[in-house]
């Protein structure tokens, strides 16, 4: 049985890591410690997994719990700092998505597992979702032979993602934006559906819907004198959870759960573009936006013997069919329907699947399903990249963002 460590006592940290592991996983996995800046969080995360230990020093809780991993689940700037640590002293790194924020701090943890023989897992649970995974598996059994092109366009909607522009997320500081926050989900999809790495990213960003776009508009929600009209009006005081996790744990580090999504210190895109090329020559066009009506995903691949088409519905009327489809047009004309069940469960099962790899070890892994160190720096430096080419108006190299070296 192997010991773990959380550091980062988030909501994420609560439903993903902190209670699975107490109840579900118990006979394989042992949850020694806790540690958060903030020890209202912290202490509420022990009280619902078991009692674990909180610490409010990070390093006393190595030196005294002495863990086999640390399961690193801060906001994602501080994902490098942590996983380094948590490296150095003899650990491995489970760490939340994306594995860090930009190009150089991406360098500094693959130079430090390279360093200590340490090893980075990266939690991507998007690959451990059955229709996501049907998908892959036609891909690889050459369904539509060698991809070309792949088309991903992916929409959030006024729920969800409202909330990235009220919290920590909506600092660039603080998250990469959602190309490198949220998109390093979608980006690690594709790279693991094909196979293959990024060579060259170009990008538009925008704001154009949150931030500074109305003159009704707060600092918080809870101190808004516009909360009987505003649509986007979220009461943090709402339920027992949110209220005893964020709303009285504000006085301890001034975090505030209901920040204006309208308000002028917002600096992450709602509107984004881009365009990969990858190292096989397959081409991708990805498109995100933050404030559509219903939320989801289309995928299009197509090859030199056919087309895939994919999508999912995560809200609106089609949540209504229990089954999700693949369309396959081969080369004849032919259309072939593929109906997968959805799968319940955190993340479309995505989560209790991933769980079981990492933690109980009783899963196959045919499919290269457990992600490491260089899928996460290939899915996070797409990103990073597109940050960059949407400054310069440049396209960028993923090699020169790695600092390595292209064969002749």
């Amino acid at each position: 049985m192997k010991t773990y460590v959380i550091v980062g006592a988030g909501g994420r940290a609560l439903g993903m890591f902190a209670k699975p592991i107490a109840a579900e996983l118990k006979d394989c996995a042992k949850l020694a410690g806790v540690f958060d800046v903030n020890p209202v969080r912290a202490n509420i995360l022990s009280e619902q997994a078991g009692g674990v230990r909180v610490f409010d020093d990070f390093d006393a809780m190595i030196r005294e719990t002495k863990p086999d991993a640390v399961i690193v689940t801060t906001p994602d700037s501080l994902h490098h700092d942590y996983i380094i640590r948590a490296l150095e002293a003899g650990c491995d790194a489970i760490s939340e998505k994306p594995m860090t924020t930009d190009a150089e701090k991406c360098r500094a943890i693959i130079e430090a597992e390279k360093r200590t023989g340490k090893k980075v897992i990266v939690t991507f649970n998007c690959r451990y979702m059955p229709y996501v995974v049907r998908i892959k598996e036609l891909l690889k059994e050459g369904t539509i032979g060698d991809v070309l092109h792949v088309s991903l366009n992916w929409s959030l909607d006024t729920k969800h993602g409202a909330d990235y522009f009220r919290r920590w997320h909506r600092h660039m500081k603080n998250s990469g934006g959602l190309l490198i926050h949220k998109s390093t989900h979608h980006f690690d999809m594709v790279n693991w559906w094909l196979d293959d790495e990024p060579e060259t990213v170009y990008a538009n960003g925008s704001r154009l819907f949150y931030g500074a776009t109305r003159a009704e508009r707060g600092k918080t929600c809870s101190t808004c004198s516009h909360t009987q009209t505003c649509e986007f009006y979220y009461d943090v005081s709402a339920n027992a959870f949110t209220k005893s996790f964020y709303k009285d744990a504000e006085k301890h580090d001034g975090y505030h759960r209901d920040q204006c999504v309208f308000g002028d210190d917002i600096d992450i895109y709602d509107t984004m573009s881009l365009s990969v090329q990858y190292a096989k020559g397959t081409q991708m066009s990805y498109s995100l936006n933050a404030y559509s009506p219903y939320e989801g995903w289309k995928a299009t691949f197509v090859g030199t013997k056919g087309r895939i088409e994919a999508e999912e519905s995560h809200s609106g009327f089609s949540l209504q069919d229990p089954n999700n489809y693949i369309r396959i047009f081969n080369a004849r004309g032919e259309l072939i329907t593929v109906q997968s069940r959805k799968a319940s469960g955190g993340h479309g099962g995505g989560d209790e699947r991933l769980r079981r790899m990492i933690f109980a070890g009783d899963v196959s892994d045919p499919l290269g399903q457990m992600a490491g160190s260089r899928a996460g720096s290939m899915s996070l430096l797409i990103g990073a990249a597109a940050n960059i080419s949407i400054g310069s108006g440049k396209q960028v190299r993923i090699d020169e963002l790695l600092r390595e070296s292209v064969p002749n």
